[in-house]
């Protein structure tokens, strides 16, 4: 048994280019499969959006598995682009963030990974603030039901005096 993978593939191919054409429509896919499955690849990116849930460093993973994907099938994405698509495409919240990246960096100039810590600096606060917002309306929502018991513990208290007076 030979360790080869595919080599069931070639094992009928009579010379060495035969053999690596075979592969390379196997694995690579010839150029009319690339073409589709770089139009299904483009769509793909056209539609990306961050999730109102995902975190920064996953939605960078997602764009940058795709746009490899789309470079392996013939596309040129430049930086450029990519960056422009990750500002056009994150949460509301960081709506502000974009803005003052827009208005003060060349965008041209922009690496990904610089975008990203970036991007990754500005949740961490952000998370961090709503953080203490949510500690604060969970113990707002306590009080709040601790004085609705207490209303309620005084008005059956109230009415067994007032029943106790009638006697």
């Amino acid at each position: 048994m030979c360790g080869f993978k595919g080599f069931e593939k070639i094992a009928d191919a009579t010379t060495s280019k035969d053999a690596w054409d075979i592969l390379q429509k196997s694995y690579g896919g010839d150029s009319k499969v690339k073409k589709v499955k770089l139009q299904a690849l483009k769509r793909q990116f056209e539609l990306l959006e961050m999730k109102n849930d995902e975190a920064v460093a996953d939605y960078f993973t997602r764009v940058e598995t795709l746009t490899n994907q789309m470079k392996n099938c013939g596309s040129t994405l430049s930086e450029e682009e990519m960056v422009e698509k990750v500002l056009r495409t994150l949460t509301h919240k960081f709506d502000h963030i974009v803005v003052t990246i827009e208005q003060t960096r060349d965008l041209s100039e922009i690496k990904m990974e610089d975008l990203q810590s970036t991007l990754e600096a500005h949740e961490l606060k952000h998370g961090e603030r709503n953080h203490g917002k949510e500690d604060e309306q969970a113990l707002f929502v306590k009080f709040k039901k601790y004085q609705d018991e207490k209303k309620k513990w005084q008005n059956k208290k109230g009415s067994k005096e007032e029943e106790k007076s009638e006697y």
